[in-house]
Parts: structure tokens; C-alpha cells; sequence
């Protein structure tokens, strides 16, 4: 039943969010619901198991569909390619308790807010639903699901501080708290016993249950009980495994749920409460110790030093300033831009330091509650990851569906033959279901996963971790990985390298470090001495690393003593740095920090106003020297500095301006706007700092290139050292050329340009002349006409492209090695359309601001071990890129062995099946220990040592196929398939044929050999007794006869043969001799298997239901095993396995990949106009706004900031 949009019937939930869902309104009927109890009860609860697996058939079988508001059940779709159903009953939440008179009515306090819209009049009802963690009440104006637990966007800056600065009434936040619930992220350990059921409710387990009781009727014990034990083993070890990360998420959040807190109510002063009684628009206190953060909140007067590790990664303290009480219309966070974080104070962070200003007290608005907060986003990503579309999982499911369809044909085959012949109908029955479990084979599987936790434990010895084990199959996919820059290719720190002050528009001698002779007291030095955001913390300088290396160059030491008087502005907490006993002399005893702007990466700089103590008010600004150059007075800017900035960044330098102003006196330096702080600056000079690649990086990406996969740059630092790193680590060779992307918006125009620019990397001075050069443009075409060029680009020209010149984006992605000054949001986006062109794309970071990128990416690998990585799928403990690679090999390994395993199972269950359907034809059967023999000795110890295989130690340039339905993967299995048939049907046919055979006497053939020793008597009593025998063993069990002996001999060494032929080693996997533990199991079986078809032993024959054969027959069965073999060999190695020749097929059909980029490819190459040099393009349309969805996956509460600078 499919669901068309009906009138209020269906809506969208978090429209444009990453978890979008589509929820349709559905009401319960009586008789309908009374129908389907009757049918769970009459199917013994077949129809409720299926119900369990499909929500929606559930809700349309139980009601009727409705408008939203009538609902008491809501259906939910997710809007992605998976569309999965989840159904939600509606409750209601009663406030009529708080709600006394018309004068507590909440909508005294705010007509606006959604708690005046949602509760229902005369009831004072409030309906709401659950989804993810997430409440949703019903707004009866907008007639529509909206969440809870947060503080409406709409709010402006000043109608924080006027409707929330004083805090709620008692009152208000009682029904807040109902409405919203409680401010904890509480994630309870999963009882066993739950996660049991869930387990064993697996469609797999219970086919297993189906085919454990038709064994069981059958007499089939022994299988039916390992079956179990094996199942028992598998669910036991999968609920452990969930068990341990319940518990391991459970602590990660618990600590921080019930924490004392103050806050502020409105008439009635400060309160002490228990963390988990906030609601947004509290007005929190933070006091002057360290405090963990229950609850997402905004600053709204004093200063904040926030560790934020737990969210970002890095344990650098971050400083946070309060909300300014700007009057416009703006809603805040519109108004701030990318800075509202730095309003921001996250769950889960801590606070180490605050700073009240002349208000008194630090103060906050709560914004978040409960796991609408930014570590709840994190921890409800770990809950609900978002499914992985693997195209080998979706050809399993079909792969399955097609043996399911080859048992039907049988079953019908079974069906006809034992009815024809008069069997009882319960036999037929059962002898009919008994094919389904023989061709679909049960431990399929487990055999799979065996296979992906032996690679997890071979990753896990290597120092790589893995928290999504299905992943490591994509992860033999990858063809393209990001690489951060800072951190992940280069050293985390850097070193200060030189400084080159300027003065009236020239730049003065240059310094190096570390120097001989101290640097001189001046504006430089001081700027050095005060620029930064550092802070003394357990006794060390904590901040950023360019920071801490910049103030120690200068021998000074922070004091960090509470309160100084500072004229006119009472007593604040300010930072007071002084001369260390190293340092050179200066003429005054400290600086003063009077204020911070932070460093913000819109911004790219930060700001502090400093005053010598003693001394006038100066400004002192650091940042992206292009951005710093534009603050500054022209005057004051060399005419060579964009000359002399292309030098040090060409060669891979990390490049910071510096600038300082006066200001004049009697202004109060805390009121001032940014905006104005920052103009009219002076130029200072810049700081040059070393950024070393690692010593491992060169060696990886060389390995990455040689397999052919690509490496791309995706970091927040400058383009021109990004480039420099990527040319220094061979991403970009020195043969090849790179062309500069720049997309700018046209001021007080939509439209935007586009421009193609040559970098010359080695020859910077003569940056502008070579442009217009003619001989330079023709080398550089020749280069390109060879594809051997490279795109790069900043974060902005990326965004202006994505929303103006959109069709480019594909062409220019193809090409594009470096992305610079990229932000978080922008990142994740990039690896989201990388991923659209039909890439497998690996994200390696840090963990900081990769966090969204790192869940976006197929497989993302974060190096850092901090609770912010716990959402990337992979970890590596040794913080080097060298586990990228490592990855891939165990990826190739793991999916050539889940192939094995698949061509192999699905083999053994045909060889088995065929044999079957070939005795039926007799009306018999194997007996229940050759079933035994094959499934438990043969083919469950084949499952289980099969991949064992390691990966090979060499990246090959071309990947294994990625599906199932491939075609030397079909022709493998379908040709295999007739080689069994064939000699199965060979033997069967022949056997009757032979002059020993004998239909009824099963002892013919040995008598026929004896017959010229023994007497006549002897003969006849062993003739009768012969007979005897065979007539108690057709009551017996009935399976022994020549055919059956010939055709299960023959069926189960073809299983070993085809585990051989099928456990290929090279490219991707070692050779199978290094597995011995799958060869000693393999010479093993084949051991036992011949000494069954040559040992002459009366009670192993007649356990096992085999008959005596002539020794001539038994070495015609070898040898026609031996010829099976030789042919399954051949065709595997030369054909299936044979890479040119299926090129040359792919060359003579003209097949093309039909991957997005190929083809891409393929028409550029055809394209002479691309790319375009020099060129530039207007965009006419109007652009796309992709502000909202820019972010892939961005944590929507918390992206940090790279050190953009």
C-alpha cells in the first residue's frame, strides 16, 4: 500500500536536517485490530513476527489513515535511498496540574514560544511523539510536529538579554520541564534479556529455528544440535559485543547527568537545582571553579576559558565571550554569523576559568537540553548510525532470493516425484522442506562475518580500532582519500622559523629564530607578548600551539593573579603579562589583556586590547595575512608584501600578520564593537612559522598513488603552503602544473565570477609576468592535454561555485588535489559530492573538525583518540597516516574473502542439493551422517579456516570487483556448478551401467569378486543373508545403494576441490600456502574422504550407509574427481582469473565503467577548451542557496574551527 500525500495526512519532520523524515498521521480501528489479534493467535504468531520486521504493515493492517492531528499513530519514513519505516505511538502530556488560573497561563511569559502553542485549550493537553531521543510536540497554529528542548531560533540578541536575563518564574520553567522533559542524555545499559530477543528475531535465526525443527522431525540430531550450538555461540558473542558498547556509551554520559547547578529565577534570586531540572531559558551562574556543562548554553555577560577536548579533539582551553545586546532584527545566531559559537558553551565541555565583568556574576542562557545539546547529537549519532549502502550486503539479499527461487524449483520436482510414487503426504512434505535447508544454506551467514572479525582482530593488533565492523568491506573499495593537513600530513606543532617587521611601508632585516640576539622592545614585540589567547592552567601555558611557541620565543611569563585595578573600569579579572628572568629588558613591568576577540575562521584573525601597565590602550591584531593587510592602512602596508607573502608560502612556510592601533582614551575598551576595534590598523609585520611534513607521509601517499588511488588536501591553513605541502609530499608531482580556482561574488549583484589562474610554484617573483607569456601559456597547455594538471581552491571559492557555477563542480572535483581554508561544514560537503561523482571516499583527520567529514566519508579514519573520534568508524592509536594504507589491504583482503566464502557456500549447497534431487529421483536420499559428515567436518571447518589468509603486503592499481553479481564471479560459480553436475550425473548414469550393479542385492558387487574362492553354499547363505540385510536396511533407513554411495562420494570431495580452487591468494591476499591451518584442514579431509572410498570396513560402511564397491570403480571415481579438478583449476586461473583478457572482452564490447567520474573522464578528454587558462566566467542565473545544507554531516550544534590562521 503506497502512501500518497494527503491533506494534513503527511508532513516532513526536521525538513533539510540531516535526520529528515517524512510522518504520516494514522488512527487505530476496533475491528480491525480485533482481525489482526485473531491473526496472530490462528499463524501461532507468524503474522505478529512479520509485523515486528514491517512496522508499516502493521500500522496498515491495525488503521486507518488520517489527518496528523487526529493521530494517536504516527508512521515515519527516512528520506534517503533506504527509506526505512519506524512506527510511534502519540501521547499526551497533561499540564493542567501547574496551570491553575488564566493568570499562570505560560502565554503571559511568551505568546511566541512553542510552549504557548502546544498546549491544547479547555484540556491544557500537550500531544507529543518521540523519535530518536527527540521530543516533538504538536503546534496547534503551524499544525505541525515541532522540537522541544531548544530555544527557538527567531530570538534577536537583545531579546536574549531582555526576555531571559532575569531568569524564569518557578512557574514557567514547571511546565517547560514537562513539556520538555529531562535534561539528561540518558543512555541506559540494554538488558541481556532485550537484547537476546532482538537477536534471535532475526529473519536469518529464525529460518535457522525452521530448519533445527524439520531436522529434528527428521531424525537429523547431531547437525540440528551443532547448528544450535553454533547459533547459540554467534548470538551469544554479537549481544556480548553490543552489551560492551551499551555499557561503554552509558559511562561516557552518565557523568555529567546529575550536577549541582545555580540559577537565576525571575523574583525570587538564586536557586540551587540538580542539573537535570533545566530547561531552555533558564538563566544558569557559573561560578569561579571548574564545572562540567550539563546542557548547551549561551553566554550572556562575563568571559569564559572552555576546554572543549571531549567534543573537538584537541585539548586546546578556548575562550568564549558574551552575546553582544545588539538591537536589530537579526535573529542571533544570523547576527553572529559564524561566530555564534563563540557565544556558545557546549554540553559535556568544561569550564576551567571564568571572567566576570563590571556586571558581577558570569552568566548563561540554557539553549539546549538533553540530546538536543551538542554531546547529545554525538552520542544519538552512535545510537542511530546511519545505514551503509554496500553494494555487496543488497547482492547477498538477491544472491539469497535466487537459491530461495532453485529450492522452489526442486521442491516442485520433490513434490511430483514422491506423490507419482505414492509416498504418505506428511512425507512429502517433509522431504519437500528438507530441499529449502539444503539449498539455502543456514550457516551462510556467520561464515561471512567470520571473515570480517578475523580482519578486526588483524587491525586491532595493528593499532587500529573499529567501532563499525561492516565498514571494513568498503573500506577494499576506497579510490579516494582527504587527507587534513595539520596534524594528519605535517607535525601537530610548529616551529617558530623567522619574523620580518616592517615599518613605514618597508620591511625592516628579517630575524631568525631562535635567535642569538633578543628581539628589541617595540610594536612587534609587543604584539608577540600579548596577541593570544593563552592562559595558565595547572600550572603550564595552555592554548593554541602557534600561540605557545610565539610567547615563548619572547622569554615573558603570564600573571595570572586575580584581580587588577584598571582605571575607570572597577576591578576585572584580567591577564597581566610580565618579563621572565630571560628576557631582554623592557621599559615597563607588564601588559595588561584588557579584552579578547578570539580567533574566529570567518573571520580568520583575532583581537585583544592590551595596556601597558601604566600606559595608553592599543589594539593588537593576528591572522591570515591577506585578511590582516586589509584592516591595515594602505600606507602602512609594503608595496612587496603580496611578493614577499607568495615567497615564504611557496615554500611551504605557515605565514601570520601582524597589526596594532591606539586608542584614545576615555573609551570603554570592553563596549567597543569588533567592527571597529579592527580598523584602521597599522601593519606590523609577519611571523613565519615551520610546519614539517611527517617523516612517514611521502612513503604512504607515493603507495596510495602507485595503486592508483587518489590523494586530495582538504585543511583550513593558507592555499599557497597547502599547495607547498602537497607538491613537498608528492600529491602533486613537480612535472605537473596547478591552476588556481577563484570564484568571487560580484558586490550588489547575484551573480558571481569564476577564474582560471597557472600557479608557478618555483619562480614567485615573476608571479605577474608570466601570465601574458606565450611560450609558458604553450607549456602549459601541453601539460594539460596530458591530464596532468591540478585544481586548487579555497573553502569560499568552493561555496560560491556549489551555489553559482553547480554544473561545474563535478569537472572541477575531478581534478581537484587542494582545498584550502575549509571549513568543517565545508568539508563534510566536499566528501558528500566527491561521493556523489561515485567515488569511495576515505576522510584521514584528527578527529577535531573532521568530526562530520569522518562520519560522512565510507570509511573515516580518525588519528586522535579522544571521545570526540568515538564517532568515526575507525581509530588508529599511532597518530600516522600509515594506517591508511594498512586499511585498504585488510579492506581488499576481507571482501576477496567474503567472495570466497559466498562462491564457496553457495557451491556446497548446490553439490549437496544436486546429489539430493539426484537420489530422489530413486526415492532416497543421503543418510543422516553423510548430511553430517559434509556440513559439520567438511564444510563448517572449511568456513571457519578459509579466512584465515592475511592480506598481501602489496597495494595493486586496480581494485576487486565490488558485487557479487559481477560477471567472472557468475561464470566462476555457474561453470563450477556444471562441472558438479556433470560428473554427479557421469557417476550416477554409470554406475547402473556397470555388469557388478544391482538394483535390489546391495552386496552384489563384492560377491561378484569373491565369487571363485567360496563354495556355492557359503555363497547362497550369504546371498539370502545378503538379502536379509538389505531388507532390514530398507526398513532401516533405506539410503544405501550404489548411486548413493557413488554420488555422495563424488559430492563431497567436489567440495573440497572447489574450497581449493575457490581460496585464491594474489593480488589481494596472500598465497593460500601461508594459510596452513586451512591446508593441514584441507589435506586432512581429502585424507579421511579417500580412506572412506578405499577402506573396506563393515561397520564404518554401513554407519556411514555406504556399500562396497569393486576397488576399479572406486579409482574411477578418483580419477574423475582428479579430471574435475584439473578442469575447475584451468578455467579459474585462465579465464575467471585472467585480468587481461576480461580487458580485452570490456575493449571488444566497448564497455565503459559506469561510475559518474569515468565518465566524466572520458568526455574531458575528448574537450580541448578544458581547462580554461586565464579565463573568466560570469554565472547569469540566480544561485542556488545552499547555506542551509552546505554541511554534510555537521554536528548542527558544534563545528570547531580549524587553527584557520
Amino acid at each position: 500500500m503506497g502512501e500518497d500525500p494527503a491533506k494534513n495526512h503527511y508532513a516532513q519532520l526536521n525538513q533539510g536536517e540531516e535526520n529528515e523524515m517524512e510522518i504520516f498521521g494514522y488512527k487505530t480501528q476496533g475491528w480491525r485490530r480485533v482481525l489482526c489479534i485473531a491473526g496472530y493467535i490462528l499463524s501461532c504468531g507468524a503474522l505478529l513476527l512479520l509485523f515486528y520486521w514491517k512496522p508499516e504493515w502493521d500500522v496498515w493492517a491495525n488503521c486507518i489513515r488520517c489527518s496528523l492531528e487526529e493521530a494517536d499513530v504516527v508512521l515515519l519514513r527516512t528520506t534517503d535511498e533506504f527509506r526505512i519505516y519506524s512506527r510511534k505511538t502519540v501521547t499526551w502530556i497533561s499540564v493542567s496540574a501547574l496551570i491553575k488560573s488564566r493568570l499562570d497561563y505560560p502565554a503571559t511569559a511568551e505568546e511566541d514560544s512553542i510552549f504557548s502553542k502546544a498546549i491544547m485549550k479547555p484540556s491544557l493537553q500537550v500531544k507529543s511523539i518521540q523519535v530518536q531521543k527527540i521530543r516533538y510536540v504538536w503546534n496547534i497554529y503551524a499544525k505541525q510536529f515541532q522540537k522541544v528542548g531548544a530555544l527557538e531560533d527567531h530570538h534577536t540578541c537583545s531579546a536574549i538579554h531582555a526576555k531571559f536575563g532575569s531568569g524564569l518564574t518557578c512557574n514557567e520553567q514547571n511546565v517547560r520541564r514537562i513539556i520538555c522533559g529531562p535534561n539528561t542524555i540518558d543512555v541506559p545499559v540494554i538488558p541481556i534479556w532485550k537484547l537476546l530477543i532482538k537477536e534471535v528475531l532475526n529473519p536469518f535465526y529464525v529460518f535457522q529455528l525452521f530448519s533445527v525443527c524439520l531436522w529434528f522431525a527428521e531424525d537429523y540430531m547431531e547437525y540440528a544440535t551443532a547448528i544450535i550450538i553454533m547459533s547459540l555461540l554467534s548470538i551469544f558473542l554479537t549481544v556480548y559485543d553490543l552489551r560492551q558498547q551499551s555499557v561503554k556509551l552509558h559511562r561516557l554520559v552518565e557523568s555529567h547527568n546529575n550536577i549541582m547547578v545555580t540559577v537565576c529565577r525571575n523574583k525570587e534570586g538564586f536557586q540551587e537545582l540538580e542539573s537535570h531540572h533545566l530547561v531552555p531559558g533558564d538563566m544558569l551562574v557559573l561560578k569561579e571553579d571548574k564545572t562540567l556543562l550539563p546542557c548547551d548554553a549561551i553566554l550572556i555577560s562575563g568571559q569564559c576559558i572552555v576546554n572543549e577536548s571531549m567534543l573537538t579533539g584537541e585539548s586546546i582551553p578556548v575562550t568564549k565571550t558574551h552575546l553582544p545586546q545588539a538591537d536589530n532584527f537579526k535573529p542571533w545566531r544570523m547576527h553572529c554569523a559564524e561566530d555564534y559559537k563563540k557565544h556558545v558553551l557546549f554540553c559535556g565541555t568544561e569550564v576551567v576559568q571564568t571572567k566576570a565583568d563590571d556586571r558581577g556574576v558570569v552568566k548563561a542562557v540554557v539553549l539546549r537540553t538533553g540530546f538536543n545539546t551538542a554531546k547529545g547529537d554525538l552520542v544519538r549519532s552512535i545510537l542511530y548510525p546511519k545505514p551503509m549502502n554496500f553494494k555487496l550486503y543488497r547482492d547477498a539479499l538477491r544472491f539469497l532470493m535466487c537459491l530461495v527461487a532453485f529450492a522452489a524449483i526442486g521442491m516442485i520436482y520433490t513434490v511430483c516425484v514422491f506423490a507419482l510414487n505414492g509416498e504418505e503426504a506428511g512425507e512429502v512434505v517433509k522431504k519437500a522442506l528438507d530441499v529449502i535447508t539444503i539449498a539455502v544454506p543456514p550457516a551462510l551467514p556467520a561464515a561471512l562475518t567470520t571473515g570480517i572479525i578475523y580482519t578486526q582482530r588483524r587491525l586491532k593488533k595493528k593499532g587500529i580500532f573499529c567501532i563499525s565492523p561492516q565498514r571494513i568491506n568498503m573500506c577494499g573499495q576506497l579510490n579516494l582519500i582527504c587527507f587534513d593537513k595539520t596534524g594528519t600530513l605535517t607535525e601537530d606543532g610548529l616551529d617558530l622559523w623567522g619574523l620580518l617587521p616592517s615599518e613605514r611601508n618597508r620591511f625592516q632585516d628579517f630575524h631568525s629564530f631562535p635567535v642569538d640576539h633578543s628581539l628589541p622592545w617595540g610594536p612587534v614585540f609587543r604584539a608577540m607578548v600579548v596577541c593570544h589567547s593563552l592562559i595558565v592552567w595547572e600550572g603550564k601555558i595552555q592554548g593554541d600551539p602557534l600561540d605557545v611557541k610565539m610567547f615563548e620565543a619572547t622569554n615573558w611569563v603570564i600573571d595570572d593573579s586575580s584581580g587588577h585595578q584598571i582605571e575607570g573600569q572597577g576591578s576585572t579579572h584580567a591577564t597581566v603579562v610580565r618579563p621572565g628572568p630571560k628576557a631582554s629588558s623592557a621599559p615597563v613591568e607588564g601588559v595588561t589583556i584588557l579584552h579578547q576577540f578570539p580567533f574566529s575562521s570567518a573571520l580568520q584573525r583575532m583581537s585583544v586590547i592590551a595596556q601597558e601597565i601604566g600606559g595608553e590602550q592599543q589594539v593588537f591584531t593576528k591572522g591570515a595575512p591577506e585578511m590582516v593587510a586589509m584592516l591595515c592602512r594602505a600606507e602602512t602596508v609594503p608595496s612587496n608584501f603580496e611578493s614577499k607573502l607568495l615567497l615564504y608560502t611557496a615554500q611551504g612556510f605557515r605565514v601570520i600578520g601582524l597589526a596594532c592601533k591606539s586608542l584614545q582614551a576615555g573609551k570603554q575598551s570592553t563596549d567597543l564593537p569588533r567592527e571597529e576595534v579592527e580598523s584602521d590598523l597599522t601593519f606590523l609585520g609577519l611571523l613565519i612559522m615551520e610546519n614539517r611534513l611527517k617523516r612517514e607521509t611521502k612513503s604512504v601517499l607515493e603507495e596510495l598513488s602507485a595503486a592508483r588511488i587518489r590523494s586530495v588536501m582538504v585543511t583550513g591553513d593558507n592555499i599557497q603552503t597547502a599547495v607547498t605541502v602537497a607538491k613537498n609530499a608528492g600529491m602533486i608531482s613537480p612535472t605537473n602544473r596547478v591552476i588556481l580556482v577563484e570564484a568571487n561574488k560580484i558586490p550588489g549583484s547575484f551573480s558571481a565570477s569564476i577564474t582560471w589562474k597557472p600557479l608557478e610554484g618555483n619562480k614567485p617573483e615573476d608571479y605577474g609576468s608570466l601570465e601574458n607569456d606565450s611560450q609558458t601559456e604553450r607549456r602549459i597547455r601541453l601539460a594539460l592535454g596530458s591530464g596532468q594538471y591540478h585544481f586548487a581552491m579555497s573553502g569560499k571559492s568552493y561555496q560560491i561555485i556549489a551555489q553559482h557555477f553547480r554544473h561545474l563542480l563535478p569537472k572541477l572535483l575531478l581534478n581537484g588535489t587542494v582545498f584550502a581554508r575549509m571549513s568543517p561544514g565545508q568539508k563534510s560537503s566536499l566528501v558528500e559530492e566527491f561521493q556523489k561523482l561515485d567515488y569511495f571516499v576515505g576522510m584521514c583527520g584528527d578527529g577535531a573538525n573532521d568530526c562530520g567529514a569522518l562520519k560522512v566519508a565510507h570509511a573515516g579514519i580518525s588519528l586522535s583518540e579522544q571521545e570526540a573520534s568515538v564517532a568515526s568508524p575507525f581509530t588508529s592509536r599511532t597518530p600516522s597516516i600509515a594506517c591508511v594504507p594498512e586499511l585498504i589491504r585488510e579492506g581488499r583482503a576481507a571482501l576477496v574473502t567474503s567472495f570466497c566464502m559466498f562462491k564457496y557456500m553457495a557451491l556446497y549447497s548446490t553439490i549437496q542439493y544436486l546429489g539430493v534431487l539426484l537420489l530422489y529421483w530413486q526415492l532416497n536420499s543421503f543418510g543422516n551422517y553423510q548430511f553430517l559428515f559434509q556440513d559439520l567436518a567438511i564444510t563448517t571447518v572449511i568456513g571457519v579456516t578459509m579466512s584465515f589468509t592475511g592480506a598481501y603486503p602489496k597495494l595493486v592499481p586496480y581494485r576487486p570487483p565490488s558485487q557479487l553479481i559481477s560477471p567472472p564471479l557468475l561464470l566462476s560459480v555457474v561453470l563450477n556448478i556444471l562441472f558438479s553436475l556433470s560428473m554427479q550425473i557421469f557417476g550416477f548414469v554409470v554406475v547402473q551401467e556397470q555388469p557388478w550393479y544391482s538394483k535390489t542385492n546391495i552386496h552384489s558387487a563384492c560377491l561378484s569378486m569373491n565369487n571363485h574362492i567360496e563354495n556355492s553354499s557359503s555363497i547362497s547363505s550369504l546371498g539370502l543373508h545378503g538379502m536379509r540385510d538389505g531388507a532390514h536396511g530398507q526398513m532401516d533407513n533405506g539410503y544405501k545403494s550404489y548411486e548413493n554411495t557413488t554420488v555422495w562420494l563424488l559430492s563431497t570431495i567436489n567440495c573440497l576441490i572447489v574450497a581449493l580452487v575457490f581460496s585464491k591468494g594474489k593480488p589481494f591476499r596472500q598465497p593460500i600456502y601461508t594459510n596452513y591451518v586451512f591446508l593441514l584442514v584441507l589435506i586432512g579431509q581429502l585424507g579421511i574422504c579417500l580412506f572412506l572410498v578405499f577402506a573396506d570396513i563393515d561397520d564404518l560402511y554401513s554407519k556411514m550407509d555406504l556399500v562396497c564397491t569393486p576397488t576399479m570403480w572406486r579409482i574411477s571415481m578418483v580419477i574423475m574427481l582428479a579430471v574435475t579438478l584439473a578442469v575447475s583449476f584451468l578455467v579459474e586461473e585462465a579465464v575467471i582469473e585472467n585480468r587481461p583478457l576480461w580487458l580485452l572482452l570490456k575493449k571488444t564490447f566497448r564497455y565503459h565503467s559506469k561510475s559518474h567520474y569515468k565518465r566524466l573522464q572520458r568526455v574531458l578528454e575528448q574537450d580541448s577548451a578544458w581547462p580554461p587558462l586565464n579565463e573568466t566566467f560570469f554565472s547569469d542565473s540566480v544561485a542556488i542557496s545552499v547555506e542551509g545544507n552546505m554541511g554534510g554531516h555537521s554536528n548542527p550544534t558544534f563545528d570547531s574551527n580549524e587553527d584557520t590562521l
